[in-house]
């Protein structure tokens, strides 16, 4: 898993344009790899997750980084602020989320006016079962950017990305 995630975590950085001046909470951040390199990047961060043993290992792993901080947490009820976030981002978990639409709420109170909002997510296949359907198929995606438009997000952009074997949906709002 920490190995594993490398790759979407650098894709969320880049794609959120993450910098020094940005204030990202992670949902679902698992063991810390996103969360670690948009510190790397200058940012505060703070990752957020269900599991207090993903937690504990993000903290095991995630050495000396004063502008990091975990909670426990769901998309559904992040315990942040509101506007406390510029950048806010969901990496291969809103197919976990229980309610997609008190998640989008939720994703919405902690950003600031014009935050960024960006989801990443596995492309599968509609007949894929077990471990294979984590992930979305296309009609999945358009569902998540209608969603979006009705959570009050004024722009929702969606892209495609090539990794190999893999294939990653990009949702960016705004």
């Amino acid at each position: 898993m920490l190995a594993s995630g490398r790759r979407q975590a650098r894709l969320a950085v880049e794609q959120a344009r993450v910098s020094g001046s940005d204030t990202v909470v992670d949902i679902g951040c698992g063991p810390g790899n996103a969360v670690r390199l948009a510190a790397r990047e200058g940012a505060r961060v703070t990752g957020v997750d269900p599991s207090a043993l993903m937690l504990r290992l993000a903290r095991t792993v995630t050495r000396h980084q004063p502008t990091v901080s975990w909670a426990q947490g769901t998309a559904e009820q992040l315990p942040l602020p509101d506007g406390s976030a510029t950048v806010a981002w969901s990496v291969k978990t809103v197919h976990h989320w229980k309610d997609v639409t008190a998640g989008l709420a939720e994703v919405k109170r902690v950003l600031t006016a014009g935050g960024r909002f960006l989801v990443i997510e596995r492309q599968v296949r509609p007949d894929s079962t077990g471990l294979a359907s984590h992930g979305w198929t296309e009609a999945q995606v358009d569902a998540f950017k209608a969603a979006c438009l009705e959570g009050g997000f004024d722009t929702v952009d969606v892209g495609k990305h090539v990794h190999g074997r893999t294939t990653l949906w990009a949702v960016q709002a705004s």
